[in-house]
């Protein structure tokens, strides 16, 4: 039997009222009306000659917002490292966090400068990501191949982006390694062809586990096979960016001069004696005015260590976020977090705040949406993390924040951001804090049973 597909605007509702179809098209009536008003309006002229040769962000850059908010803070972390260039590829999250956990290394060494690699961290969240996905597969064998569970499974299994519980998985597991140890390869700087190439065995890969099990294969069988579907990944990866280093050679001169050096280091032993660390104590909170605060959250499917304990949120108000981050910043530690850096965003002033860019001169409109209304619609959502490393305070408040990025020197104020505490409240999700800089309250929080999202929920699409 055929199915009549409803035309657009047709109603699909039985017994709902007959839609007599008026305003249904666009006429040529309307262009026309259209065309006059724009004729007649007085500043049309002026804002076409100026907008069709620049960009949005340049052309209509209000210069009251960046003369307000000059890059100048009451507190501010006292080394700045060289700033790091994670290139054409989605490992913000990774580079965040490196670059938080080299701040206290640098000091208790009395280095100039340090980075870690992230490369290292990239190799295995790619093959952790593989055995993810492969292991949703099995997990959703009995689900209809053409739903939007397993369709959304299969759109990006392996993806460039992670949530910060990821990496904590990945770093007790591995370690790390100072950069040059293992340092970047082209597909590490630029991952769209390896991961294309990886995701398309792995869509091999899910089908032939599919018709196995619809054989009869059962799931220690099929498990059998993803052992050596992870041996072609493992080849792609040792390949591509070479085989990670088991043991290394840590050698450096301090500021002053003196040498030193550490040998036959693995690099689980890396992150425990050198790094000193632990990550497992540092707490995930967002800021989701969809649902309801005080309560722990998940996002179903997001992962990418099998034998880890997951992803998981606090969900907290934005002025405690503000608070608790603050706090950590003045007493000289940054702070990860991910937010929405495409939004209202001057590149040539290195600045992100809502005022910045100035459409309703050029457009004769605002924007009228909370920031519920942008994640329920899909307007905004976590598409990059950073470290806070500094803060302006004026009687009391945070009135602007000082953010070290991970798109190279060359970008914004030489690599670093300015963002306006109102542009905190409208895109910023997410800060990590140890727990010592939390209250019981909220700490609490992490012994309840955490409500899962679905997969494809914005509060997961740092990691999509």
């Amino acid at each position: 039997m055929l199915t009549k597909i409803p035309t657009a605007g047709a109603s699909t509702h039985e017994g709902a009222s007959q839609d007599s179809g008026e305003g249904k098209q666009l006429t040529l009536t309307q262009l026309d009306d259209y065309n006059d008003e724009f004729v007649a309006g007085a500043k049309n002229q002026l804002a076409t000659l100026t907008i069709s040769r620049d960009s949005y962000s340049n052309a209509l850059e209000n210069r009251y917002s960046y003369l307000q908010h000059p890059p100048v803070f009451s507190h501010k972390l006292s080394i700045d490292p060289p700033i790091t260039n994670q290139k054409s590829s989605g490992r913000c999250w990774i580079f965040a966090c490196l670059n938080m956990l080299r701040l206290p290394m640098m000091q208790r060494y009395k280095l100039e400068e340090l980075e870690l690699s992230q490369p290292y961290l990239f190799f295995y969240d790619k093959l952790e990501k593989s055995n993810w996905f492969l292991e949703n597969v099995l997990a959703t064998l009995d689900e209809e191949l053409d739903g939007r569970v397993v369709q959304f499974l299969l759109t990006d299994p392996i993806n460039d982006g992670g949530q910060f519980d990821m990496i904590v998985a990945l770093l007790e597991k591995y370690g790390v390694v100072p950069k040059e140890a293992y340092p970047e390869t082209f597909h590490t700087s630029n991952s769209r062809e390896m991961d294309a190439l990886i995701t398309s065995k792995l869509r091999e890969f899910a089908k032939q586990l599919r018709q196995a099990h619809a054989a009869g294969a059962d799931v220690e069988a099929l498990r059998a096979r993803k052992r050596g579907m992870l041996g072609e990944v493992h080849r792609v990866l040792a390949v591509s960016l070479g085989r990670p280093p088991e043991k290394i050679t840590w050698a450096f001169r301090d500021k002053n001069k003196q040498f030193h050096e550490f040998r036959d280091v693995t690099p689980q032993d890396f992150y425990r004696t050198h790094v000193q660390v632990d990550c497992t104590r540092l707490v995930s909170l967002i800021n989701d005015p969809r649902n309801a605060y005080m309560r722990k959250y998940t996002v179903q499917y997001l992962g990418n260590v099998a034998e880890a304990a997951g992803v998981r949120y606090v969900n907290l108000p934005i002025a405690d976020m503000k608070e608790y981050a603050a706090a950590v910043i003045q007493s000289g530690r940054p702070v990860w977090f991910g937010c929405d850096v495409g939004k209202f965003r001057s590149n040539a002033r290195g600045l992100l705040d809502p005022q910045v860019i100035d459409y309703r001169a050029a457009f004769d409109f605002g924007f009228d949406t909370t920031k519920a209304d942008r994640l329920q619609y899909g307007e905004s959502a976590m598409t990059h993390a950073m470290l806070l490393t500094g803060v302006h305070i004026e009687d009391g408040k945070p009135v602007r924040w000082r953010v070290e990025n991970s798109w190279g020197d060359g970008s914004g104020n030489k690599g670093y951001l300015t963002l306006t505490d109102a542009w905190f409240s409208e895109f910023v999700y997410q800060v990590v804090l140890d727990r010592d800089d939390l209250p019981q309250h909220v700490v609490d929080v992490l012994d309840q049973e955490a409500v899962a999202l679905p997969p494809w929920d914005p509060m997961g699409a740092l990691a999509q």
